[in-house]
């Protein structure tokens, strides 16, 4: 039997495949390499967007510093008394800037302007107004419990947190309250329509006619509440308004309604003075004409009996008396008189004598001639008063004494056309529109709003603001937001003081 014979390796052989072995590193060699150059080439693309993303940030940083100096060059321009909605800075600023490194090219930026007075001060409202606003805004109920019980508990044990964690040195400080959840303080953000509708509808914030890409954002806290509402202390003319709590008896007297008339008699004042503790000014349509001291004095010399009046010339019969019958009484002088005979034939005889101290010593109409011009506070700046100018439905409405209709009303007031058809003026002539509130006694104008309802809010607002956030981006020609800067201004002093800085 014949055997296979060995295979046999001749040079060539080996040859060949020491060749295909060189052949194989050589193409691993080759393709390292261009891994190697392909990484390097997109580590040095990578780098250079870098390099331009960041000049374009520097840039566009810039453009929104010029933006935000521009809107604080705007608000310190504007000297009108009162502030509108229909005024330039209210509608925002659009700009452009030269580039400073692309000869020719110009940088765009945009601001929003936003009065701090138009929110809610998280460091002077009352637990009663906070517990208001999150019971009004569906999504800050929600954020807190389903449950209407538990709801309501968990609003007020909220309220009082917020209150106990006072001063906040910016709103998202309430961030550490016990109890503050993440949606609660910074709202829900715009989300497709498909993940939420069902939430949305139920909140009523569907967008008519919306299609189902887009939904509502919903507010939270930081996006309603402040800590930079702040206004001067003065009057419409610019003048420190009257501490009625601290005032003597001659800086009352000096107070002047229409017409340059005095409002107060030295009486007048003096019944002011023996009766005041007032926590707001809206407290001074309470005040009585005969006040408890004066009202001691002369207890023994009034009567309501027609008998007392015979048996003793001298007792003065309230329900009979006429004005000389009145001043012959110590503390009484003819106005005081005539307020007590006008409560008399307006509500009737007096029942007792004690009666006579709910005459009121001012008339609505004399307090709305001096409203403006008083104040509870002997401090310089008032933080915390709500802007009727500017302030949305939201925030009108968790002032006491109004709802949302009368809220509703004080917008469509402002928004209206003055009754005399005249556009009214800035300082430069300039048109502005609506018809803003120039006096807080202007409220009194408002369909809706009676005198219970004034004497409620007249302490708590203002038709001015000195605070206001100012947000400026700056934004490339697609566009896009490249930069922003956010900051809150100050402007009760000679200089404008920025209490808040952000940049992004």
């Amino acid at each position: 039997m014949v055997g296979k014979s060995a295979p046999v390796h001749t040079n060539e052989t080996i040859r060949d495949g020491e060749n295909g072995l060189s052949l194989i590193s050589t193409l691993w060699i080759l393709t390292i390499l261009s891994v190697l150059a392909t990484q390097f080439l997109y580590s040095i693309r990578l780098e250079g967007r870098r390099q331009a993303n960041f000049v374009d940030r520097t840039k566009f940083h810039y453009a929104a510093k010029a933006g935000f100096e521009n809107a604080i060059a705007v608000i310190r321009a504007d000297e009108t008394p009162f502030d509108s909605l229909g005024e330039q800075w209210a509608n925002g600023i659009e700009d452009q800037i030269e580039d400073g490194i692309v000869i020719g090219n110009m940088l765009n930026y945009q601001v929003q302007i936003i009065d701090e007075g138009s929110k809610i001060n998280i460091n002077t409202v009352d637990a009663t107004t906070i517990t208001n606003l999150m019971n009004n805004n569906d999504l800050l109920a929600t954020s807190i419990s389903t449950d209407v019980d538990t709801a309501e508990e968990n609003q007020q044990l909220l309220a009082q947190s917020i209150i106990e964690a006072r001063p906040f040195r910016t709103v998202r400080d309430l961030a550490r309250v016990e109890g503050m959840t993440e949606i609660l303080l910074y709202g829900q953000p715009q989300q497709s329509q498909s993940a939420n509708t069902a939430q949305l509808s139920s909140f009523g914030l569907m967008n008519q006619g919306e299609g189902d890409e887009s939904a509502q954002s919903l507010p939270g806290l930081v996006d309603l509440v402040t800590i930079y509402s702040i206004d001067k202390n003065t009057d419409a003319s610019g003048q420190k308004r009257i501490n009625i709590n601290s005032a003597d008896q001659q800086q009352l007297t000096q107070l002047t309604g229409n017409n340059n008339q005095e409002v107060f008699t030295e009486d007048e004042a003096q019944a002011l003075i023996q009766g005041r503790d007032y926590d707001t000014i809206g407290n001074l349509l309470d005040a009585q004409a005969v006040s408890d001291e004066t009202f001691d004095n002369i207890r023994d010399d009034i009567s309501v009996d027609s008998s007392d009046e015979n048996d003793d010339e001298r007792i003065v019969n309230i329900n009979t008396g006429n004005e000389e019958d009145f001043t012959s009484l110590d503390g009484i002088d003819q106005d005081i008189a005539e307020r007590i005979i006008d409560h008399r034939n307006q509500n009737g005889e007096f029942e007792d004598v004690d009666e006579i101290k709910e005459v009121k010593l001012l008339t609505t109409n004399d307090f709305r001639t001096i409203v403006d011009k008083i104040s509870t506070s002997d401090e310089e700046t008032l933080s915390g008063l709500i802007n009727i100018n500017t302030a949305p439905l939201e925030v009108l409405q968790l002032l006491p004494g109004l709802d949302e209709n009368k809220a509703q009303a004080i917008i469509t007031y402002r928004e209206s056309q003055p009754e005399d058809g005249q556009p009214i003026q800035n300082d430069e002539q300039t048109e502005i529109q609506g018809n803003p509130f120039k006096n807080i006694a202007d409220v009194l104008n408002v369909e809706g709003i009676d005198t219970n309802s004034f004497k409620e809010i007249a302490g708590r607002i203002t038709y001015r603001s000195y605070g206001s956030m100012i947000k400026s981006s700056g934004i490339d020609s697609r566009g896009r937001t490249i930069a922003l800067c956010v900051g809150v201004i100050d402007r009760t002093g000679d200089q404008v003081q920025i209490k808040y800085w952000k940049q992004e």
